[in-house]
């Protein structure tokens, strides 16, 4: 059933609208502020500068992933090397210089064609993540001694990640266009720093981004192509394909949807299928792994099995997790047609990449990475994102902390208990923002994005394109998204909503003069 609601298209909408200033919207961006100076001045000269809003993002994220790096040197120097607590108790632990060997890259083994010693017989990572690990090893310099070497494939692999970072950063600036500062929340984002060179994830995590911005500028191949190569870096990405599906069923734009799917099915075959055809065994150990894998660290599974005291077999554990993501997939179809106003994209995605991080039977540290840019689009609210950020930076330590106790003859670290607690701050802080993202959802008058009268800057075709099917009260949404009472009057969308356009100086003085109205 149409909605009632009318919004312009994308195009009808001005050509060169105002930026958001954070500072202005945000009272812990505004606090924050007072560090560089206060907030942004309304008399302040704006595009003057050769400092853009992204290129500072940018250059923050690679000032941010330097830090990052700086963290891990106890690590670096030794405790990689010299024991196995000394990596945990410094909080510095990395998976890259113990694969350097232990998957047989020192040795010049070619990835999925050559089988390796021990309980995994090929490597065990999805084939474009393999060929970035390859060509890092071939980077590597073949001198020294095996520690000195595996310093160097680290060394190697952070540089290429921090490429990754930084257009991540980018990618995030330039999806909201009125928005570019937001990118802040993942260029600062202190789990990001921590985690970005525990592992390769956020190599997946740049193509996502990439993939959401190509979206937002109405590219559905180009968002279908990279979509797929994400994939090939990493499972989870394909998951945006279900929440795309909800909105497009909504507004109509099948043919969209369609070039999209065929897009990501066309890159991911491209990328898998060589290796497919040539080297069955070593392609299929990815998928063999990640379904025979034990209950194990951060999952809410490991913490039901600890409490309870009873093993849950994996074979359980991916039925479990099936049916509640099944549950949720029904939860976002929901909230996609009865929502009075077309969710975000943004915001069913970070939904649904939420739903599969609390469900799923492990959570290492850096799965944190997968969540971060889709939480900066979908509630861009620093004092939110902090919480949340909070809480993840609470997990990392608990981890290590918990596997130096576990390591240790003398049991110094965090006990089983004290692991348990972290585990619960992680699924809180980030079902705290899952709820206040399905609120934003429900309330289009509380979304930070919305209250300006956008309608889905990530949206690409479905920014601003009217509904064709709806459900239950959304058929017949209210006109205005906020009574006067809570602010300016925000219609969505529509040509005379108040912030469409215009200098920073005036937009403001109309939302006080609307406020005190």
């Amino acid at each position: 059933m149409p909605s009632l609601q009318k919004t312009r298209a994308p195009q009808d909408r001005p050509r060169n609208p105002s930026v958001v200033v954070p500072t202005h919207r945000d009272e812990v961006a505004a606090s924050g502020s007072e560090l560089i100076g206060g907030p942004f001045g309304r008399r302040a000269l704006t595009g003057r500068s050769q400092f853009t809003p992204v290129r500072v993002v940018a250059l923050v994220a690679i000032g941010m992933f330097a830090l990052g790096m700086v963290q891990k040197l106890p690590c670096y120097n030794w405790a990689w090397f010299r024991g196995t607590t000394s990596q945990y108790t410094h909080a510095c632990y990395s998976d890259i210089p113990h694969l350097f060997s232990g998957r047989g890259f020192a040795d010049g083994l070619v990835p999925y064609f050559d089988r390796l010693g021990g309980d995994i017989p090929f490597l065990e990572y999805p084939v474009l993540t393999g060929l970035f690990m390859q060509v890092a090893s071939w980077l590597t310099p073949g001198g020294g001694t095996m520690d000195q070497r595996e310093q160097a494939f680290w060394m190697v692999n952070a540089g290429l990640l921090m490429i990754c970072a930084a257009v991540l950063a980018v990618c995030v600036a330039r999806t909201h266009r009125r928005r570019p500062w937001d990118g802040l929340l993942v260029a600062l984002a202190p789990s990001v720093a921590l985690t970005a060179t525990i592992n390769w994830d956020i190599l997946a995590v740049a193509l996502t981004g990439a993939a959401v911005l190509l979206w937002s500028r109405g590219r559905p191949l180009g968002f279908g192509i990279l979509l797929g190569l994400a994939t090939a870096a990493k499972f989870y990405p394909i998951l945006l394909l279900v929440p795309l599906l909800l909105l497009c069923w909504r507004a109509g734009k099948w043919r969209e949807y369609g070039t999209a799917v065929l897009g990501a099915v066309g890159a991911w075959l491209a990328v898998n299928l060589p290796v497919m055809l040539l080297a069955p065994e070593g392609w299929k150990q990815f998928y063999l792994f990640s379904r025979d894998r034990n209950v194990d660290f951060g999952s809410v599974w490991l913490l039901v099995s600890q409490r309870a005291g009873v093993s849950i077999p994996p074979e359980k554990a991916n039925l479990y997790a099936l049916l509640l993501m099944v549950a949720a997939v029904g939860a976002l179809g929901f909230l996609a047609f009865h929502a009075p106003r077309r969710p975000r994209f943004a915001q069913l995605a970070f939904l649904i990449v939420a739903a599969f991080v609390l469900t799923n039977k492990v959570y290492s540290p850096q799965y944190v990475l997968w969540l971060v840019p889709l939480a900066a689009l979908a509630r861009p609210r620093w004092r939110d994102f902090l919480i949340w950020q909070a809480c993840e930076v609470m997990y990392f330590l608990g981890i290590w902390m918990y596997l130096a106790f576990m390591n240790s003859g003398n049991k110094q670290g965090l006990p089983v208990d004290g692991y348990q607690f972290a585990i619960v701050l992680h699924l809180l802080g980030t079902l705290y923002l899952c709820v206040m993202v399905v609120r934003d959802i429900l309330m289009p008058e509380k979304d930070p994005v919305r209250q300006d009268g956008s309608d889905d800057p990530s949206g690409g075709v479905l920014d601003g394109a009217e509904d064709v099917f709806v459900m239950g009260r959304a058929a017949h949404p209210a006109r205005h998204a906020a009574p006067a009472a809570e602010g300016p009057r925000v219609e969505w969308g529509l040509p005379d909503a108040p912030d469409a356009s215009g200098p920073v100086e005036e937009r403001d003085s109309r939302e006080e003069r609307d406020s005190r109205e």
